[in-house]
């Protein structure tokens, strides 16, 4: 026997095999009542495990979001003006780098977070982020803003539409 004529009856023996499953299920779920329930409840079972490891995931987010300002207010911030402007470009620079590579979006609102707290005027750079930095990145950097009491910035959520009327491209 050939091998291509071995492969055909194998293929042709498969394909079978899959279009008589897909014809005895198709005809399952149209005629048996129980069939359907099951399917239904399968797939409520699931939605409610996919929800629930969303919600325990978006937690985790949360508190790892929390660990990182305390850490970064624990760490202190530069006072020296000169100081301030150094750390500001490294710690854009950084999240600029962080931002590309897409790896981890909460080291990178984190450095944009440190780059906004020696920033003189933070209302400033939020609109500038409202506009570069990618939205994911800016929803963490707005809890990390709502973490902090001691920086003053108004209305920040990191949602479209700032308090300059300019919202994320």
């Amino acid at each position: 026997m050939k091998t291509s004529t071995l492969v055909a009856v194998s293929t042709g023996t498969v394909l079978t095999g899959f279009l008589a499953y897909a014809v005895w299920f198709d005809y399952k779920r149209q005629s048996d009542p129980e069939f359907r329930k099951s399917l239904k409840r399968n797939n409520r079972r699931m939605a409610r495990v996919e929800k629930e490891e969303a919600e325990a995931q978006g937690a985790a987010q949360r508190e790892e979001i929390k660990k990182a300002v305390s850490r970064a207010k624990d760490e202190g911030f530069p006072t020296d003006l000169e100081e301030k402007e150094t750390y500001f470009m490294s710690q854009v620079a950084k999240g600029e780098g962080l931002c590309a590579d897409g790896s981890d979006n909460v080291e990178a609102a984190l450095a944009f977070y440190k780059a906004l707290k020696v920033y003189p005027q933070p209302k400033d750079l939020i609109s500038i982020y409202d506009k570069t930095v990618p939205k994911e990145v800016l929803e963490i950097l707005a809890e990390m803003v709502a973490m902090d009491s001691g920086l003053k910035l108004g209305s920040f959520t990191g949602e479209t539409g700032s308090s300059d009327g300019h919202g994320v491209e």
